[in-house]
C-alpha cells in the first residue's frame, strides 16, 4: 500500500473511491455529499458504522471523535469491507484532530493498513484488499489548518512502519504449529537480520545447556522440536537509552502431562504471541532507525508429552539458581521465560525491559479479552506501558503485586513453586513468580506485560480481524520513540 499526501483539496483528487468519516454524527459537514441518500439507508454516522454508495463511488463511515482510537477503528472497517472489490485507488481527508498534533493522521495510516489484513496462507481461494494506492488531501476537517508536510510525511511513514511490524506479527502467530516451531522462529529472525542492520545471535541446546538455562530445557524436552532463544540487537550510535525485550515463544502448548482438556488445544499455535510481537517491534524499530538501543530476545519452545516430559513433583533449578517445584506443566511460559530474563539481563544492562507473554488466562478473566495486565515492582515502568497503549490505540491496566499474593507461590521443598496455591489473582501470581527472575539492578526497570487477552481473539473487533492482533508491537513502539525523544537519566 502506497501513501501518498497531496495538496489539493479532496473534491480535485482522482480515484477509484473516496472514504468519508462522518465525525460525531455530523452529516452537515463540507466532506458529506450525500445527506438524503445517507438517511434513506438509514445511516446515522456510529462508531464503525459504514455505508458504500457504489454509484457513487464513496463509502462512509461513522466515527465518535477526531481521536486516534476512533479514527483508526473507522477506517480499519471501512477498508476491511473492501476486501476482495475492485478498488484500487482511494483518497482521504487527512482528519487532523489538531494543528499541530498528527496523532489522527498516523491512526488513519495504521488503520488503512491493519483494515487490509488478510491470512490467506491455507485457503485455497485467496481474497486479498486490492488496493495498491491511498491519496490523503492536507485538508483539514476544520477550517484554516496549517500543518508542516514533514510532520505529516513523518506521521504517515511511522504509521506505516508500526502497523506492517503488526501484520508482519499477525502472520507468524497465526501459522500452524506444524510449519512455524523454534527452528522456523530462529529463521525468521536471522532473515530479519539478514535484511536490515540488526545483529542476531541464535543460541541451541548445546549453547543453552552451556547457559544452564535448565527450565527452559525441560519443558522443550519432550518435543521433536528442539528449543532455540534469539537475541537481536539494534545498536545505534550515540544512543540515548538501552531496553530489553523479552518475548515468550511458545510455538505450541498441549499443556505437557498437565495436559489441556482438547477445546483448550485449540488456539494454541498463539502462545507464541508474546515473542512475534518481540520480532516485529524488532523488525519496526530498525526501520524507523530510533536512537535507543534494543535487544529482543525470545524463548521459542514447544511444550509436548512423551516420555522424556518433565513431571510434576520435578524441582528444577533456572539459570539464577533458584529452585523451582513444579506443580503443573502446563505453568510452563513462566519457566521458559525465567530462564531468558536471567539471560537477557545476563548479556545486557538495561534502562528498561519489557516481557511479552500470553502468560495467564487468569489475566483475560479478569480484565477481559481487550485488555493486557501489566506488572511489576515499580510504578513507573508500569504507568509509561499503560500510558503508551492508550496512545497506540491498545487497553492496558496496571495489576498491583502483593505481598499476601506471593506467599501463595511458596514451595516447602524449593525456593518457589510454579503455581499458586489459590484459584484466584492468578495473572498476579504468575507476575510475581516472575519478579523472582529479576535482579537487583533491573528491579525497577521491569513490567511484565501479559497479553493473553487481546493477542488472539476469534472474531473480529476495532482494527484486529479474527485471530492473532499482534498485541503489543504498537504500544511498545510508541514507548520506544517516546525514549528517543526524551533525555533519560540512568539509575544506579
Amino acid at each position: 500500500m502506497n501513501f501518498e499526501i497531496t495538496n489539493s483539496p479532496i473534491k480535485e483528487i482522482a480515484s477509484d473511491l473516496e472514504i468519508i468519516i462522518v465525525v460525531e454524527n455530523n452529516l452537515k459537514h463540507k466532506f458529506v455529499q450525500d445527506k438524503k441518500l445517507l438517511k434513506k439507508a438509514g445511516f446515522a454516522g456510529g462508531q464503525d458504522e459504514v455505508c458504500h454508495l457504489i454509484s457513487k463511488n464513496r463509502l462512509y463511515v461513522g466515527a465518535e471523535g477526531l481521536k486516534g482510537a476512533p479514527i483508526r477503528s473507522a477506517v480499519a472497517i471501512a477498508v476491511r469491507s473492501l476486501l476482495g472489490k475492485k478498488y484500487k485507488s482511494v483518497k482521504i481527508a487527512a482528519y487532523l484532530s489538531h494543528p499541530r498534533c498528527t496523532a489522527s493522521l498516523r491512526a488513519l495510516v495504521e488503520g488503512m493498513v491493519l483494515g487490509s489484513y488478510t491470512f490467506n496462507k491455507y485457503k485455497s481461494k485467496k481474497i486479498k484488499s486490492r488496493i495498491k494506492n491511498v491519496l490523503i488531501s492536507t485538508e483539514g476537517y476544520e477550517e484554516n489548518y496549517e500543518v508542516s508536510l514533514e510532520s505529516m510525511a513523518r506521521a504517515v511513514h511511522n504509521g506505516d512502519i508500526a502497523a506492517n511490524a503488526t501484520n508482519f506479527t499477525r502472520d507468524i502467530v497465526n501459522t500452524t504449529p506444524d510449519d512455524c516451531y523454534p527452528q522456523i522462529m530462529a529463521e525468521i529472525a536471522e532473515e530479519l537480520a539478514d535484511n536490515s542492520s540488526l545483529k542476531c545471535n541464535i543460541l541451541k541446546p548445546k549453547a543453552l545447556k552451556k547457559e544452564k538455562m535448565e527450565t527452559l530445557l525441560a519443558v522443550a524436552r519432550a518435543s521433536r522440536h528442539k528449543p532455540r532463544v534469539i537475541h537481536l540487537a539494534h545498536k545505534p550510535k550515540n544512543h540515548k537509552a538501552v531496553i530489553s525485550l523479552i518475548g515468550k515463544g511458545l510455538t505450541y502448548d498441549s499443556g505437557g502431562l498437565s495436559l489441556k482438556p482438547a477445546d483448550y488445544m485449540v488456539t494454541m499455535k498463539s502462545d507464541k504471541s508474546g515473542g512475534s510481537a518481540v520480532l516485529g517491534i524488532m523488525k519496526a524499530i530498525s526501520e524507523m532507525n530510533l536512537p535507543i538501543e534494543v535487544h529482543g530476545f525470545v524463548g521459542a519452545v514447544e511444550n509436548m508429552i512423551g516420555g522424556d516430559a518433565y513431571k510434576p513433583d520435578d524441582v528444577l533449578t533456572a539459570k539464577n539458581g533458584k529452585t523451582i517445584e513444579i506443580r503443573n506443566t502446563d505453568a510452563e511460559g513462566r519457566l521458559v521465560l525465567a530462564d531468558v530474563l536471567c539471560y537477557a539481563q545476563q548479556e545486557v544492562k538495561a534502562d528498561y525491559l519489557f516481557d511479552f507473554a500470553t502468560l495467564t488466562g487468569a489475566c483475560v478473566v479478569g480484565v477481559g479479552h481487550y485488555t493486557s495486565g501489566v506488572m511489576g515492582n515499580a510504578d513507573e515502568p508500569k504507568e509509561l506501558v499503560v500510558k503508551m497503549a492508550t496512545q497506540a490505540g491498545e487497553m492496558a491496566t496496571k495489576l498491583d503485586f502483593n505481598r499476601h499474593l506471593k506467599k501463595t507461590i511458596k514451595s516447602e521443598i524449593a525456593d518457589v513453586c510454579n503455581i499458586s496455591n489459590t484459584r484466584y489473582g492468578g495473572a498476579i501470581t504468575a507476575g510475581q513468580f516472575l519478579s523472582e527472575f529479576i535482579d537487583e539492578n533491573h528491579k525497577e526497570k521491569w513490567a511484565h506485560i501479559d497479553i493473553a487477552g487481546p493477542a488472539f481473539v476469534e472474531h473480529a473487533w476495532a482494527e484486529n480481524p479474527y485471530g492473532a492482533s499482534g498485541a503489543g508491537v504498537r504500544m511498545m513502539l510508541r514507548l520506544i520513540e517516546k525514549l528517543a525523544r526524551t533525555e533519560i537519566h540512568k539509575k544506579g
